[in-house]
């Protein structure tokens, strides 16, 4: 296997660029423009399982990202992928619509366990590979105070089960088992693993 020099990470989320960069990889943007849907690869088809409907969107973003890399004339390199949904049982608990919605959802949360499901998808036009994190995560009881007070801070807008790991919303979880950096949107295991498939040293 020959080595990449970088790799385009085609995600807007700070965290992962910030996971990314701590496996020591080069990398460069390769984002969506105002010609793209991006919000239409997300989706939920009816009836659809969280594992499915993640590793889905992941790789529809894959595919999105390769055709973007070929359209715009950009140097041949891998593109790294990433999608993360939150779910209580069978149910996906996606991005919340406004702050009602985020209250609801955190609701849903409060004094249960659920499910965080990151997919991570790497690839080229000839060879694509995908792996799955999943975790768990249990939040304590939540009065109405809390929540409303916590989705006031504005945090929850924006992040799969209206929640962020590594912010305010820690103060809420009793127990976590799995991968921390997964629940934060980069599973760094799994992500070493792909990369490695694709010639770089992590």
């Amino acid at each position: 296997m020959s080595s990449q020099p970088f790799v385009y990470l085609a995600s807007q989320s700070p965290r992962r660029r910030q996971l990314l960069g701590q496996l020591g990889v080069a990398y460069e943007l390769l984002l969506p423009d105002d010609t793209e849907d991006a919000e239409a690869l997300e989706v939920i088809h009816a009836g659809e399982a969280p594992k499915t409907y993640v590793q889905r969107v992941t790789l529809l973003k894959l595919q999105a990202a390769l055709v973007r890399m070929k359209k715009r004339g950009l140097p041949a390199a891998p593109v790294l992928c990433s999608d993360t949904t939150v779910a209580l049982g069978s149910t996906i608990l996606g991005k919340p619509d406004d702050a009602a919605h985020a209250r609801e959802i955190l609701t849903h949360l409060s004094g249960n366990t659920h499910r965080v499901l990151t997919a991570v998808a790497m690839g080229t036009a000839r060879r694509q590979r995908q792996a799955l994190s999943i975790s768990q995560v249990r939040f304590a009881p939540l009065t109405g105070t809390q929540i409303r007070n916590y989705v006031a801070s504005g945090e929850p807008m924006g992040k799969a089960g209206a929640y962020a790991v590594q912010g305010r919303a820690a103060a809420y979880i009793e127990h976590i088992s799995g991968s921390y950096s997964g629940i934060m949107g980069l599973p760094m295991f799994e992500t070493a693993q792909l990369l490695r498939q694709f010639g770089f040293k992590v």
